[in-house]
């Protein structure tokens, strides 16, 4: 699975890694990247963050690593949605994208892939680390038998929620 992630959207949705950005921009990247490298450690997912870099990016788009992070800028010009939906079609229906942009979700929806909120994510995280602490497995929690109506998703709100069990 490849996880992207609308980088500064997420930073945004996100109350801590939000206070760290207004008080520093490159405090908030460093520290979303550091979540997203203990979440790979522990899920072993590919992950790639996209930050925007239109109004102060280079000529070109700038690429490189970050603790097995793939880190992506725009380059001038360019927002980092177009850098995602690029990243999209090349990963198919194997992408995930992360993004509260309800633009972005859709047009990633559109090339067979998953799309996830920013807070939705963070939320995965967090379980991920509590897990981690606790040294166990993510456990479900089974479903209530109860009587009425079977009330059955969508199917294509199913293989959404396939794919995204492995989150």
């Amino acid at each position: 699975m490849w996880i992207i992630v609308d980088g500064y959207n997420v930073i945004r949705q996100w109350p801590e890694l939000a206070m760290l950005d207004r008080a520093d921009l490159q405090s908030g990247r460093e520290a979303l990247l550091r979540e997203l490298q203990s979440y790979r450690r522990a899920k072993g997912h590919k992950v790639t963050v996209v930050f925007d870099g239109r109004e102060q990016g280079g000529f070109s788009e700038a690429t490189g690593s970050a603790g097995g992070i793939g880190v992506h800028y725009s380059k001038r010009g360019e927002t980092a949605d177009s850098v995602i939906a690029r990243l999209v079609v090349e990963g198919g229906e194997g992408a995930v994208v992360v993004s509260s942009d309800r633009e972005v979700a859709e047009a990633a929806r559109r090339q067979g892939a998953a799309s996830l909120s920013g807070a939705e994510f963070m939320a995965r995280i967090e379980a991920s680390r509590l897990t981690s602490l606790k040294g166990g497995e993510e456990e479900e929690r089974p479903a209530k038998a109860g009587k009425g109506v079977a009330r059955r998703l969508p199917k294509a709100e199913r293989q959404r929620q396939r794919r995204l069990k492995g989150l």
